[in-house]
């Protein structure tokens, strides 16, 4: 491994959460990434995930099937770019450097930076709501407030959003250190309160209920019959974007750790058996409370709000806030953060990262982006796959393929060397990257109604359900070939 010599902490590339970490700073062993994945996929989102599934006519096993598949399928991105990270102990704005350019690698930075902004606001949101929730049960005058023009939700609502996104800040100021103590403390208590909700759930319902009974929409004789694999492909394209953005920049959390074997055991143990663990439980418990309420309740903040207990409602309250707290930071800051800092590692540190993730969070308005079920998956999910999954394909390329894991980690840091590419773009990168997301445009924009969806090739937009296959296979493909067609190696020429 090569490292950036004492020079280069004067170049404008450099600064000291952007260097790489040394082995004195490697702390993360095995169980701390599979804490980090218990901790990430036990979430509110993730106990919610599956009702969509269901809403659009899955039967539980085939939408808990699902959403373990697609984090099956995640998983091996993820363990891949990860490598780069525990090699070399660099994080991903760096990492990019390689396959991008010194300048080009902003791009892929921040096109990730802003799908976590917007990913950040949503949980806080949701940690804002159950804080909201919990106060109606004491001050029900609070519930009864109108919506606030041009935001479409009340001031005591936005009022709770804003105090648990000052705690999430607050965090942040604080650092890594904390950010691994949360995820720590958060992996075994949200699930024993999973499973603390499934068994209250099983003893109170007498059973699961009728939504584990509910036969799949699909099936012979039902509404959807034949119209499955058309459901089911843009539903695991969702799946697996649920993630996409931790597939890219694990190195922010992969440089921490001793070896190879540790992230990437870590990470199968922790992710997929948790996402699917967990989103069963929000079916079964939603089950439960079809029998014991009479409605169906999908969120887990509505279900807690129908205990009587006081003290039981603020300890399952406080849990779900320092888990939302935890998986926000976590999955929704640390990248950004470095993301941000890279466009001006001179001016942006770490923490400063962290505030325009913040400020940005709040601006996107999170509570629309989560208002519509369906809008959740086909818009939001599956759309930014469309983005992450061609950058994914050249960074695996790139690393796996040409370099053999080898990298220079020097250049990385260095203004003048052989990653400027042309005047710091790698044009092989940024034309892959376009010509990639290309094929999946005409669905997007269908979907989201800003053209006509009977003026699109159904074929297009069939392609759109496949966004971050397609993106991912023709980016690495299209990557080598113009790699291929260059003169020279990628790390040998600064005009590759």
């Amino acid at each position: 491994m090569s490292a950036p010599s004492s020079d280069l902490t004067s170049s404008p590339l450099w600064n000291a959460d952007l260097a790489p970490v040394p082995a004195s700073g490697r702390k993360w062993g095995l169980w701390n990434f599979a804490a980090l994945w218990i901790s990430m996929a036990a979430c509110i989102p993730t106990y919610m995930l599956a009702s969509s599934l269901i809403g659009g006519g899955m039967n539980w096993s085939q939408a808990i099937l699902t959403i373990f598949l697609g984090n099956l399928i995640v998983l091996v991105p993820m363990i891949l770019n990860a490598h780069a990270g525990t090699k070399y102990g660099i994080p991903f704005p760096v990492y990019c450097r390689a396959a991008f350019g010194t300048r080009g690698a902003n791009i892929p930075a921040v096109l990730r930076a802003l799908v976590a902004c917007g990913w950040f606001g949503i949980q806080t949101w949701i940690g804002g709501e159950a804080i909201f929730k919990i106060l109606t049960i004491y001050l029900p005058a609070l519930g009864t407030a109108a919506p606030l023009p041009g935001l479409g939700i009340s001031l005591p609502q936005f009022a709770c959003f804003l105090a648990f996104w000052s705690i999430n800040v607050w965090v942040v100021h604080r650092g890594i250190d904390s950010i691994r103590f949360l995820l720590n403390l958060k992996a075994p208590l949200l699930i024993i309160l999973g499973l603390a909700l499934l068994a209250w759930a099983w003893q109170a319902a007498g059973g699961f209920g009728p939504i584990l009974a509910q036969p799949s929409a699909f099936a012979p004789g039902q509404p959807k019959h034949g119209q499955f694999w058309a459901f089911f492909v843009p539903s695991l394209t969702g799946m697996i974007s649920f993630w996409a953005t931790l597939s890219l920049n694990i190195p922010d959390f992969s440089r921490y750790a001793h070896r190879q074997r540790d992230q990437a055991l870590g990470q199968a143990f922790g992710l997929p058996p948790t996402m699917a663990l967990y989103a069963f439980i929000g079916v079964a418990v939603t089950s439960a409370t079809t029998i014991i309420y009479g409605v169906t309740l999908w969120n887990p903040v509505d279900v807690l709000t129908r205990f009587t207990n006081p003290l039981v409602l603020i300890v399952a309250m406080v849990a779900l806030c320092i888990a939302t707290l935890a998986t926000n930071i976590a999955a929704n800051v640390v990248g950004p953060a470095n993301d941000i800092a890279n466009l001006s590692p001179h001016r942006i540190s770490f923490r400063m990262g962290g505030y325009i993730t913040a400020l940005l969070g709040i601006l996107i308005m999170p509570w629309k982006l989560v208002a519509d079920p369906t809008g959740y998956i086909f818009t939001w999910l599956v759309g930014y796959s469309a983005l992450l999954g061609p950058i994914g394909g050249i960074l695996i390329a790139d690393y796996f393929v040409l370099r053999r894991t080898r990298l220079d980690v020097a250049a990385l840091y260095d203004p003048a060397g052989p990653c400027t590419y042309t005047r710091g773009y790698s044009l092989a990168a940024l034309a892959a990257l376009i010509l990639a997301v290309l094929p999946n445009i005409p669905g997007f924009l269908a979907q989201v109604k800003w053209i006509d969806p009977a003026r699109v090739p159904t074929w297009l937009i069939d392609l759109y359900g496949f966004a971050w296959f397609i993106g991912f296979g023709l980016a690495f493909v299209l990557y080598l070939l113009f790699r291929r067609l260059s003169p020279s190696q990628p790390h040998a020429s600064p005009h590759a």
